[in-house]
């Protein structure tokens, strides 16, 4: 099944399709319109503006998809503190989700993974099968990873949450920031654990 890239442009975060799933919402809606049709579902990696800024919208225009978001950074779609809102000169999107999710949930082929750290409710999604990582902002191709410096983020459970990427078998890595990888996922996560154990 192919990965669908849909670019974030320079202020906003990457968005995915994958089958009927579309991975985070800070798109312009219009790029996610030519895929509305097949999207029953949309998984946030975490609440951070960027990665929901048009939720609201694109939620419209797919038919009222599953809007799913882990436990700790549900709080994120309604509140502009914990989101970070208010550094975009926005509001939250004002949304309560259709389904929490938490460590090891299953959600078509991909399987959650809880990866606190950047924000405290992250998570990655892995399909073993594919041997692909959507990563959120948990980690980074090029060997770099998320900020812990914003309220609720944390250096020592980041540091946690990419040791336990480490352990996955990854070919694509795709990112909430910068380009996806088709191959040697794996080596990229294991440049950002070296990065954030000498240099973070």
């Amino acid at each position: 099944m192919p990965v669908r890239w849909i670019a974030s442009g320079t202020t906003y975060a990457n968005s995915f399709v994958y089958g009927n799933i579309l991975v985070d919402a800070g798109v312009p809606p219009m790029a996610v319109e030519p895929y509305a049709g097949a999207i029953e579902t949309i998984v946030i990696t975490h609440a951070h503006y960027d990665h929901i800024a048009h939720l609201r919208e694109i939620a419209r225009i797919c038919g009222d998809p599953t809007i799913c978001i882990h436990e700790a950074d549900a709080p994120g779609l309604v509140d502009d503190t914990r989101s970070l809102a208010m550094l975009f000169g926005a509001r939250s999107p004002g949304i309560v989700p259709d389904t929490i999710l938490h460590d090891g949930d299953r959600i078509g082929s991909l399987r959650v993974i809880h990866t606190p750290g950047h924000t405290p409710g992250g998570i990655c999604l892995y399909d073993p099968e594919a041997k692909l990582l959507f990563s959120g902002d948990t980690v980074f191709t090029g060997g770099s990873f998320g900020r812990y410096d914003f309220p609720g983020g944390d250096r020592t459970a980041l540091a946690a949450s990419i040791e336990r990427l480490s352990t996955l078998e990854v070919a694509g890595l795709y990112p909430g920031h910068g380009e996806p990888v088709a191959h040697d996922g794996g080596r990229h996560i294991a440049a950002a654990r070296e990065a954030l154990r000498y240099y973070g």
